[in-house]
Parts: structure tokens; sequence; C-alpha cells
């Protein structure tokens, strides 16, 4: 791991002018937080700031750039109508709309490139967006690097970052079935019910919505917990106020692609 960080070192002392793309998820802090270390002038995050991001990634993203004095931007971008009906493609279509806002913004403002916190991990699982990165030219020096998404959380742990074991937050689209209408009531919902449930103590917890039905898939070993929680019923009380009738506990937990198609079709 030290010859990935020592080669990482390197690409971002050779890039020198550039804006991150800044999710605030552990890559891209642990990508901006190492660029800031390094000293480099030249350099700030940009953050897009949409109704399918959930908002305590924003805020999130905002504290830590304000902790650790890094410039920041954050750009507002309406719910684009190619994506209104969740698309299969929409991964390919969010990340080409984002990305092409970002790399605007970097020619506008004479940096040089846009980087990204792709990981080596993220070329062997389902990604649909990478193809829009590449063809947008954006560089991914975790990834140039070899870092692994475990690498990245052990190298922030010792730097100290309370980042290090955050779980993982994709956009809310990811919690609608695909060739569905999405209304900015449905996502403001589903941004409500997973923020309840953080707040409760079930950090990382998805609510996937199937009509008036709320499905929670909680991380490993919260599943027990959440079913035997004495303020069980107070959760789901709360969560009908936000607006679904029913409340399910999926009994597998949380797993990436959940509502992915099968993928050897896409």
């Amino acid at each position: 791991m030290q010859d990935k960080s020592i080669k990482l070192d390197s690409i971002l002392r050779d890039l020198n002018s550039f804006v991150i793309a800044f999710s605030g998820g552990v890559d891209s802090s642990f990508l901006a937080y190492r660029a800031k270390s390094l000293g480099l002038k030249r350099f700030m995050a940009v953050t897009i700031r949409t109704l399918y991001v959930p908002a305590r990634e924003i805020s999130d993203a905002v504290d830590f750039m304000k902790a650790h004095g890094i410039d920041h931007q954050i750009i507002a971008l309406e719910f684009p109508e190619n994506m209104r009906h969740n698309p299969i493609e929409r991964c390919y279509l969010c990340k080409k709309i984002l990305f092409t806002e970002v790399v605007n913004y970097a020619r506008r403002n004479e940096f040089k490139f846009v980087l990204d916190g792709t990981n080596a991990d993220d070329s062997v699982d389902f990604r649909p967006g990478l193809r829009a990165i590449n063809e947008l030219n954006v560089r991914s020096p975790l990834a140039e690097a070899g870092l692994t998404k475990s690498d990245i959380r052990e190298l922030a742990k010792k730097a100290g970052l309370p980042i290090w074991d955050k779980p993982a937050m994709a956009c809310l689209l990811t919690r609608i079935p695909y060739n569905k209408r999405v209304t900015d009531e449905m996502l403001q919902m589903i941004d409500k019910a997973e923020n309840l449930l953080f707040e409760k103590g079930y950090p990382g917890a998805r609510v996937r919505v199937h009509g008036d039905v709320a499905r929670i898939e909680c991380l490993p070993g919260y599943v027990d917990r959440i079913f035997n929680d004495p303020h069980k019923e107070y959760i789901i009380s709360d969560l009908k106020k936000i607006g679904f009738r029913y409340i399910s506990l999926d009994l597998e937990g949380y797993r990436t692609g959940n509502m992915d198609p099968e993928k050897e079709k896409l």
C-alpha cells in the first residue's frame, strides 16, 4: 500500500491543476485531503446538488471542506427531464450530465484537469457511469494508483479522517425501480426516510420504494437490531407520516445493485 500511496502522490503532483468532482464520500474525501496534504495550491472541489443526491451528503461535503480548508463550490442542477422515467441507462446519463457541469466549470476557471474518486475496485463492479467519465477524459488517480476501497479506508483511518468508515451512499434514484416515473415528492420522501433511520441509529440503510411500500435494507448486523428495536413502532409511525402506507424490512439486508436488471443484458 505504501507503493500505491507514493504513486498517488506522484500523479497528483504531475496533474498540479485540477478540479475534484466531490461527492462527500470516502473516496473523493480522501482524494481531496491527500491533495491538500501535499501542499498543492491549484486545485479545488466541486459538488453538484440535485434532488436525487441525499441532502446529508451535501452537508457532509460542506463540513469536510471547511474542516480541511479546501476551496469548494456547489453547483445546483435541475432534475434532468431525460431521467424522469428512471431509465436503465440512468447512471450513464447522470454521470454525463453531472461531470459535464464539472468539466465546464474547470474550463471556465482555467483548471487543466477534472478528477473523480473512482477506485480500483470500481472497474470490476457494475458501473455504467464509468463510460461517461471516460468519454469526458476525467482522471481517476485512486484507480490509477491501484488503491482499492479497503486501502482507502485504511489510509483515511491512519490519517485520522472520521469519514474512514462512512457507509457508501448512492444517489436516490437507485431506490426506485427502473422505468418508473420519478417525482420530486418521491425523492424527498426517500431522503427524509433515510435521514430518519440514520438518526435512529441505522447508518447506511436504504429505503427502496415500491408504490406505497417502503422496503428497508439495513447494513449487516442491523437487521436483527431493527426488528427487535423497542422503538420500532415509533419508527414505523414516523415513516408513515412521511407518506408511506406500508413499511417492510428486507431480511436479506442491504445488497448493492439490488434493483439492477440482469447485468449481462446491459
